[in-house]
């Protein structure tokens, strides 16, 4: 693990000098523009008189300092692209006041105003003729490694967690969720619907996740539903029929499960991974509908996740193996469980040591170290087997 002064330079953020512990944000979903038009409310414990956040292709429109029922414009500044570095966006460092001099930390709430761009790299927008409904446009955000700062102002990098609120509003003929407990929805006079959410769980900002679209859900227990498009629904919660019996596996293996809900999404093709791990909202891709349940172990790996990786979490992208390796340990002992078979570890272990011999083959010598230098390098681009 990196100490305390080790900063995380995939991040223009200082958490040891100014750390978000909560943000509240509202959003409205436009499928027209393929924007997010957004206000994020930033509770933040600082020592320093300022703090300093990711953006990526965000317009900002204003920032307040709130206080109570006070709100008044704070000083802010967004500083430049960093010349061949484009994946790291840009600082946003807004003043803060400090009641104490620095001598211990205080608390101000940050009030960001705001709208993504179509460059948004956490957002996919994908018109109807890419759902299987082929009717209606579907959005969802894929946030790993470092994309939330195109979604959100944020601490983006693994090290800082945060709980969340959210109230987004969307299409009344679509569904929202999110990464998080869902509180209920209200419908709008506008042919609206707004959808509330809420995470009390502090989670890195890669964890965030939101997903619009023609949404239909079928329960496969009392805390687990598997969501997808109304025409695919069925499939997929056959699919997917095991996840309680992973879960309750996953627990027998470490302790109680503690984000309330698993849920399973199964997104339309274009969805980049097998599976991502977001908590109480696992996002499946559809090429696991083989029919007889032989591909469900990446919900299993995705329930390991639960634990290491979103409870447990690398402070640094250098540390990833640490998410990843006892994942796939996890996910292991639960398969074998499944199966009755202890060489079920064994068998799976091996199809992992070629995988890990290609990927030495493959990448660079700094990627194929068990912690490569980073540096300020994108993360994304040091994902392999390794």
């Amino acid at each position: 693990m990196t100490n305390a002064t080790m900063r995380d330079l995939s991040s223009h953020a200082y958490p040891d000098e100014a750390k978000v512990t909560d943000l509240d944000w509202t959003a409205s979903i436009d499928f027209s523009s393929q924007t997010i038009t957004a206000v994020a409310k930033l509770t933040v414990q600082h020592t320093a008189n300022r703090v300093r956040l990711d953006v990526k292709d965000l317009v900002i429109r204003k920032i307040l300092v709130v206080d109570g029922s006070t709100s008044t414009s704070a000083s802010y500044s967004v500083h430049p692209l960093e010349k061949g570095k484009d994946h790291l966006g840009q600082c946003l460092e807004v003043e803060l006041q400090s009641s104490n001099n620095g001598r211990s930390a205080s608390t101000s709430v940050v009030e960001i105003h705001y709208q993504t761009t179509e460059e948004c790299s956490a957002a996919q927008w994908l018109p109807a003729s890419q759902t299987a409904g082929k009717v209606h446009p579907y959005f969802f955000t894929q946030c790993q490694a470092i994309h939330a700062r195109s979604l959100v102002p944020c601490q983006d990098c693994p090290g800082s967690k945060m709980t969340y609120k959210a109230s987004v509003t969307v299409p009344s003929w679509s569904t929202c969720l999110m990464s998080a407990l869902s509180k209920g929805s209200t419908k709008n006079d506008d042919e609206t619907t707004t959808f509330f959410f809420d995470q009390p769980i502090p989670v890195p900002a890669y964890l965030i996740a939101v997903v619009v679209g023609e949404l239909s859900g079928i329960d496969v227990s009392h805390r687990c539903k598997v969501w997808s498009e109304p025409s695919v629904v069925e499939a997929a919660a056959f699919e997917f029929s095991q996840t309680e019996d992973f879960l309750k596996i996953a627990e027998d293996l470490t302790f109680e499960y503690q984000w309330g809900r698993y849920d399973v999404l199964c997104l339309p093709p274009s969805f980049p991974y097998g599976g991502m791990e977001n908590p109480c909202l696992t996002f499946v891709t559809p090429t696991l509908l083989a029919g007889d349940k032989s591909l469900a172990d990446v919900v299993a790996h995705e329930i390991a996740h639960s634990w290491t990786g979103n409870l447990v979490t690398n402070e640094t992208w250098a540390h990833f193996w640490l998410n990843e390796g006892w994942t796939t340990w996890l996910q292991r002992k639960i398969m074998a469980k499944i199966a009755e078979d202890k060489r079920v570890v064994d068998f799976d272990a091996i199809g992992g040591w070629e995988d890990l011999k290609e990927s030495v083959e493959l990448v660079s010598e700094n990627f194929s170290r068990l912690v490569p230098d980073l540096g300020d390098d994108d993360p994304d681009e040091a994902y392999s087997s390794v």
